[in-house]
């Protein structure tokens, strides 16, 4: 069934294409002025208005382009005004109808995981931007990242696609204990001090905690208190459950050469079982709510917010708006990064820090209505004057210069602490456009953090690892290989909830053995046969 659904999509796309053929191809140029190997082209358009439509595959994107500061400021120097595209509802059935009806904006932002990525470079519907660069902007190639270049590069010589927040192994070796995992688990200060700071770090102390918080805290501001709480679940279950806790784990992602999903569930791992047995004896003396299961993301961030949760296995950077929220009403009572989950063993956690393929990649649509602007702006972000400009703003009105170190006025440092959402949409800065941002780059200034978001960042700094080699594992869309992968994915989404509800541990055992015996029939073999190798193409590009 799934085949007939890819296939169909595939056909639409190309009937889409055949009968449009070149009245969508757009312009290459409209007159613009291309640059040199010297200077870069954007420069020499600034005066010519233009105006892209960018699509953001993600829902909670918020921000338009033109009310902030920084945003009319980029427009007023490169001429590019932007009008972002964001899905209503689902991301992947509004970008599956773009893509069959040959209807890509300009510009395309997604993660780089995500399966359109391949379908989009072999269908031809998106520029190589290394043709666009040679063409219209040769400057193009000296702010681009050569690492970053080739770890895009596709199998036709081509890149598609430019990512942000990519670390390449250079920037690790460069900035070895000042880079950060947004991977943590957090505590509500006040509660786990007022706890006498229990270890949690053992099944046996974590569900104890658990306990003793919700005895001596078991309202917070007339509503429940919920002692733990996690990332939402979705129909393929819940990534913190996953990835995160792996890396708490230390379970290394292969075993004897062989690739480890933990997307697919890590139910063959006597740790990974351990800790969710855990978490069963934790919802079998109430001290998982049911919430946990069907609350999205606005919901729980409006729990932490409230201080609602004593502890969280959660990503610590989407905690922004609740820190200063807390902190603005009592400092004590944010939530402080801690020892979680361990490993029978005790061995410190292996937290994930960005890898190459970053977080999202930026493509440039065959209908683009202007490529050489296009490939000019992305120069323009990626450069340094771009970074610079994306995340400091403005020179000497949003920020100064001090000893050779941008730094925020005391004005948009205050902002940006007390409300976040204030500063992005007035202000603009500290990568509220973070479609191109490079956080390695940023990483030589040092981050100045406000006493509600300090703590958690820095305490990760010690366990930050490389996973690299594990990146871009995506499987081609519509083989055999994803099929199946989509298939255990959707049961493991229905498992992991009946796992942690499970009225007995004997019940427990029986849910995984049968959901191992889906997995052998389901193709999971060839699944992680086809993932590992990707993985060692991934450490040849990596010189592993």
């Amino acid at each position: 069934m799934k085949k007939v659904v890819v296939l169909g999509l595939l056909g639409a796309m190309a009937f889409s294409m055949f009968f449009t053929g070149c009245n969508n191809s757009g312009s290459s140029s409209n007159g613009t002025v291309a640059g040199t190997k010297n200077e870069a082209g954007w420069k020499k358009n600034a005066d010519k208005p233009i105006k892209f439509d960018w699509y953001i595959n993600f829902s909670w994107f918020a921000r338009h382009w033109g009310d902030s500061k920084v945003s009319k400021y980029i427009t007023e120097k490169t001429g590019v005004d932007v009008n972002f595209i964001v899905p209503a509802g689902s991301e992947a059935e509004k970008l599956n109808a773009m893509i069959a009806g040959d209807a890509l904006p300009d510009l395309i932002t997604l993660g780089w995981y995500e399966g359109q990525v391949p379908m989009m470079i072999d269908s031809g519907l998106v520029e190589p931007l290394d043709e666009l660069a040679e063409k219209y902007d040769p400057y193009f190639f000296q702010v681009a990242n050569p690492d970053k270049m080739g770890w895009y590069r596709q199998d036709d010589g081509h890149v598609y696609g430019y990512p942000n927040a990519s670390y390449t192994p250079t920037d690790y070796a460069k900035f070895n204990g000042k880079l950060t995992s947004n991977e943590t688990f957090l505590v509500r200060k006040d509660m786990y001090e007022a706890l006498g700071s229990p270890d949690m770090t053992t099944p046996e102390g974590f569900v104890a905690a658990l306990a003793a918080a919700k005895e001596k805290f078991p309202t917070v501001n007339g509503a429940p208190l919920i002692p733990f709480g996690t990332n939402e679940f979705g129909d393929t279950g819940c990534t913190q459950l996953q990835g995160y806790l792996m890396h708490f784990l230390a379970i290394t992602p292969e075993e004897n050469g062989k690739f480890l999903n933990a997307d697919l569930g890590l139910t063959e791992n006597a740790e990974y079982l351990r800790w969710l047995k855990a978490f069963r004896k934790a919802h079998e003396k109430g001290l998982i709510s049911t919430d946990m299961f069907v609350d999205k993301r606005s919901q729980i961030e409006e729990k932490a917010a409230q201080g609602r949760y004593f502890c969280m296995l959660y990503q610590n950077w989407d905690m922004q708006a609740a820190q200063n929220a807390l902190y603005a009403n009592d400092p004590n009572s944010i939530y402080i990064a801690v020892d979680g989950p361990k490993n029978s063993k005790g061995d410190d956690p292996k937290l994930a820090g960005a890898g190459i393929a970053g977080w999202t990649i930026t493509l440039i649509s065959k209908n683009c209505k202007d490529k050489a602007r296009a490939i000019q702006f992305l120069t323009y972000l990626i450069s340094e004057e771009g970074q610079m400009d994306t995340n400091f703003g403005i020179l000497n009105e949003t920020y100064t210069m001090e000893n050779g170190v941008p730094t925020l006025t005391p004005e948009v440092k205050k902002m940006d602490s007390e409300d976040k959402n204030k500063q992005e949409t007035e202000i603009g800065v500290q990568y509220t456009y973070w479609m191109l941002m490079d956080t390695a780059w940023q990483a030589q200034f040092g981050v100045d953090y406000a006493p509600s978001l300090g703590q958690p960042q820095l305490w990760t700094r010690p366990y930050v690892v490389s996973y690299a080699a594990y990146d871009g594992l995506t499987l081609p869309v519509g083989s055999d290989e994803a099929l199946a992968a989509e298939e255990i994915q959707r049961q493991w989404g229905k498992v992991l909830p009946q796992l942690i509800r499970a009225e007995s541990d004997a019940a427990f055992d029986k849910l995984v053995a049968d959901f191992n015996e889906y997995k052998k029939a389901h193709g999971y073999d060839k699944v992680i046969a086809a993932q590992t190798e990707l993985m060692n193409i991934n450490k040849k590009k990596l010189g592993m």
